[in-house]
């Protein structure tokens, strides 16, 4: 039997389904918050009075954050006059299956763990761990390549950022190494 409590107010239930209809204004929310957040931090940021110039350190910022804003107020007009985001219509998506959480939060503590260790073991050994966590959270099971690979790959990655590129990688214990 139903009582009187058991029933939604129906401005409640109304704003509920509005909300519901119109949940992309969320994205909205996060990139006005995210422009709003770069603007700011590129119009404090000290510059050098030496600098010379039209494009400075603060010009990319500037432009990205203005973008976040002018994207996030287009979308916002196109969500409230009806516009919607289509669902996903990959071939090999089943929406119908729950998300592989174990799958992200492997990926997440590989990620979390390779910023960790980065500082003490250097890039080449964590780069390796990061790789191999990657493929390991990912499905692979070869044990017998797969830290190989995740090495090579690692390395690699570290001689061109670091030597050809110019980019300081921490090398950690292998600095004396390579």
């Amino acid at each position: 039997m139903t009582t009187q409590t058991d029933i939604p107010p129906a401005e409640a239930t109304g704003r509920r389904s509005w909300l519901r209809d119109h949940s992309e204004l969320g994205v909205c929310a996060l990139l006005l918050v995210l422009g709003v957040l770069v603007l700011t931090d590129a119009l404090t940021m000290d510059v050098d009075i030496a600098q010379r110039g039209p494009v400075g350190p603060r010009t990319v910022p500037v432009v990205v954050g203005a973008g976040l804003l002018v994207v996030a107020a287009l979308l916002a007009v196109d969500v409230l006059r009806g516009g919607r985001g289509q669902a996903e219509t990959g071939e090999d998506v089943d929406l119908s299956e729950p998300a592989d959480w174990r799958t992200v939060l492997l990926l997440a503590g590989v990620f979390l763990g390779a910023a960790v260790l980065i500082d003490p073991l250097g890039f080449p050994v964590a780069g390796a761990l990061l790789f191999w966590g990657a493929a390991y959270a990912l499905g692979s099971r070869r044990f017998d390549r797969d830290p190989l690979i995740a090495a090579v790959v690692s390395l690699v990655t570290y001689v061109v950022f670091n030597d050809l590129l110019g980019v300081p990688l921490p090398g950690g214990p292998l600095m004396g190494v390579l």
